[in-house]
């Protein structure tokens, strides 16, 4: 058995394994076999690891120093799949994200400062930098704080991520079309790449209202069906090739919203519905509603004045404000930076036990 050291914590309202680069082989196939059987990955409750049964819970954070310049640390997302295994890499998770400050400061790859760490992190899915401010007073980490976030219960320390040069993050181009319009599948779209790529439609015109729980959705299957048609054909136009094998892009429901922010969201992840919202979904939701002509900023009404904004968005746990940086009116790129605050707890320290990998060409899950 291998036995390899990690921390179990939970990041934003996702939660996984943070494990440190060298303490994982080099050689991607051997690498990614570790992380499926760590994760427990072939079973639907992941029985035999460390996952939660739910895309949510499925997620790896590696991390490790950085020897880029402006950066302190490099952070590679990994998405475990629940049944097949499949360790995909494309996408960044903005929620495993907020802990990655802490984990790199307690793993003593940052050094802290009082009473707080500005820890720049450069995401390898993304080649982009993300600027982390984690509570460290009297240089240690605290979780002890009064934050909330929508989809998590208590409260916990705030920490702020700042996405500073999120458009393209994965095809190079806020609009990977050309268009903040289209039609995909019959329907209008918009394709946005801003922190996560995603293709977004109106709930209304698959005959939802947007306000439907995940349960509700996840349990109509013609639906998701027809999601999975879209976000293929889409991710062809958006120049992702073939995405019936990866996660991105994600497809998002949106509608009015109901509680007074600025537009309702159902994001799925892509085959089920998020129980909240992805914070790289966020990022990409609240650019869209400053967009012009797109079908966020339609739904959600006309651009805020000024330098500044703050766009609440509407999941199903609740909401989420997202404070976005305006761009000079008629940019190309609207937002020059786009902020959350997050929050993040470590629940485990110690080793995962898997086994040794039979050979450097095994693939799957056995």
């Amino acid at each position: 058995m291998l036995e390899i050291p990690c921390v179990l914590m939970r990041g934003g309202t996702s939660r996984g394994p943070f494990i440190r680069a060298d303490d994982l082989p080099a050689d991607i196939t051997r690498r990614d076999w570790i992380l499926s059987h760590i994760m427990g990955c072939g079973h639907e409750l992941q029985v035999d690891g460390l996952g939660g049964g739910h895309p949510q819970t499925s997620k790896i954070a590696i991390v490790g120093r950085s020897t880029r310049p402006g950066a302190d640390i490099d952070y590679l997302f990994a998405q475990a799949g629940v049944r097949d295994g499949r360790i995909d890499t494309a996408p960044n998770c903005g929620n495993m994200l907020a802990g990655v400050g802490p984990f790199a400061i307690e793993a003593g790859l940052v050094a802290a400062t009082a009473p707080e760490t500005r820890v720049r992190i450069f995401n390898v899915n993304t080649a982009k930098l993300i600027e982390a401010i984690i509570q460290t007073p009297g240089g240690a980490v605290t979780y002890e704080g009064h934050a909330t976030i929508d989809g998590v219960p208590g409260a916990a320390a705030p920490i702020r991520l700042a996405f500073l040069d999120a458009a393209g993050a994965k095809t190079g181009r806020l609009l990977p079309t050309g268009s903040t319009l289209q039609r995909i599948g019959g329907l209008d779209a918009t394709c946005i790449d801003m922190a996560m790529p995603m293709v977004l439609l109106r709930a209304a015109d698959l005959g939802k209202t947007g306000q439907e729980s995940p349960a509700e959705l996840d349990a109509d299957g013609a639906l998701l069906a027809r999601l999975d048609a879209i976000r293929r054909e889409a991710g062809l136009l958006m120049g992702l090739g073939d995405v019936s094998r990866s996660v991105i892009p994600k497809p998002v429901l949106l509608a009015p919203a109901q509680s007074g922010g600025a537009i309702a969201v159902r994001y799925f992840t892509p085959h089920s519905c998020h129980r909240s919202v992805a914070a790289t979904g966020a990022v990409g939701l609240a650019t869209a509603c400053v967009l012009s002509g797109s079908l966020a900023q339609g739904l959600a009404g006309p651009v805020p004045a000024g330098p500044a904004a703050a766009i609440v968005l509407e999941h199903p746990s609740g909401r989420i404000p997202v404070e976005i940086e305006l761009a000079a009116p008629g940019a190309e790129i609207p937002v020059l930076r786009a902020s959350i605050i997050r929050t993040a707890r470590r629940l485990l320290a110690g080793t995962v036990c898997v086994p040794d990998p039979p050979s450097a060409s095994h693939q799957g899950v056995s």
